[in-house]
């Protein structure tokens, strides 16, 4: 709970602070650092049932000065950074994730709410968007690996088709048949864009007819086509997906240049993480001797990403205890280094990254009291 002697900030008290480091350092609107911040990492990344971006606002206009980084915003964070006049915090995990019946200080998260509106301060939350991004999370937790090549597990899609519509209509069209009528109905279509060229089909010249149009077009393309019976018989309708990112999802399955054993491989894990501990499931058949070449990592909770990847080590913050015995049935070793572990080292690189990316017009600093939850005793 947070100490009793912590008290709002007064507005007047936050504003004359304002004023007083103004003349040292700069400020950005709220929305134009929301814009950079997506321009760092699309909140178009993040998974479907994710909560992610701008969770709660100070009424506008809003500028800020200090950005303050945590990976879990508890009430004992929070109260650090009202010390630290942060006016935006970025909250790795979302604090608000199931719907809120109430605002009330009944609860901690509710709480967490009422203080950031007293104080104007903002809380955002990338989330899963930065354990997809190129520069996310993954990739920091595969820094500790030693040189390798990775890949996503799961790549993520494009947010946009590469082309008008999410459907593609071909058909051919003879000579014999009015061409010029057939390409001026379908160009008459809203949301459709048409290509043509030649084509050799049962032995005579067509012309080859390709549509790109959205799925309300579609129906009036279709209902178009069907008043042929010629045309429509021969009509290919295909539904196109959005192009896979090479560099951006979930999960990272990583090779490495040199294989080297499962011990040397759990020291540079402790080693990048910080930590004098993790837990280890040796698979099947393995020793800390055995090599390890191919390690599949997830940043957090890694079952559902990691389930059924081939690897000779699974590397995660928590997985459930039926998918570490599958994994090692199989031969495959697993380190768990609880949830938070193995995303929070990542702050430090954002810190600087951020930093660069908004031309250093904000004061951005690090939680020191954000840590996991749990502790080995």
């Amino acid at each position: 709970m947070l100490s009793s002697c912590v008290r709002p900030v007064p507005t007047t008290v936050r504003f004359v602070d304002s004023l007083i480091c103004s003349s040292s350092r700069s400020f950005m609107d709220l929305k134009a650092l929301l814009s950079s911040l997506n321009d760092f990492a699309s909140l178009s990344f993040a998974e479907s049932w994710d909560n992610v971006g701008l969770l709660v606002e100070p009424s506008p206009p809003h500028t800020v000065n200090t950005l303050f980084l945590a990976n879990d915003l508890t009430e004992e964070v929070m109260e650090e950074g009202l010390q630290k006049k942060a006016d935006l915090i970025l909250s790795y995990h979302p604090p608000i994730f199931r719907p809120m019946k109430r605002i009330t200080w009944n609860t901690w998260k509710e709480r967490l709410v009422i203080q950031a509106l007293e104080n104007r301060v903002g809380i955002y939350s990338p989330h899963t968007a930065y354990d997809a991004a190129p520069q996310g999370v993954n990739n920091w937790l595969a820094k500790g690996l030693g040189a390798c090549t990775s890949r996503p597990i799961h790549p993520s899609k494009a947010p946009n088709y590469p082309t008008e519509g999410n459907h593609r209509v071909e058909f051919n069209v003879s000579h014999t048949q009015a061409l010029d009528k057939v390409m001026s109905a379908v160009k008459g279509i809203g949301d459709v864009s048409v290509t043509s060229f030649s084509a050799r089909f049962d032995n005579e010249e067509q012309t080859r007819i390709s549509l790109n149009c959205t799925q309300k077009a579609l129906m009036q393309v279709v209902d178009f086509l069907s008043q042929n019976k010629q045309l429509y018989q021969k009509t290919e309708i295909l539904s196109l997906e959005k192009p896979l990112l090479l560099h951006t999802g979930m999960g990272r399955l990583c090779t490495l240049d040199e294989s080297v054993s499962l011990a040397t491989m759990i020291d540079r894990i402790k080693r990048h993480l910080k930590l004098s501990h993790i837990r280890l499931a040796l698979g099947v058949g393995r020793t800390l001797e055995s090599q390890v070449k191919v390690v599949a990592l997830c940043a957090g909770s890694g079952s559902s990403i990691l389930q059924g990847v081939k690897a000779d080590l699974y590397l995660t913050g928590e997985m459930s205890h039926h998918d570490i015995l599958d994994a090692a049935s199989q031969g495959i070793n697993v380190i768990l280094c609880e949830h938070s572990n193995t995303e929070r080292g990542f702050l430090s690189d954002l810190r600087d990254m951020l930093g660069s990316h908004l031309e250093n017009k904000i004061n951005i600093i690090l939680s020191e009291t954000d840590r996991d939850p749990l502790q080995v005793v």
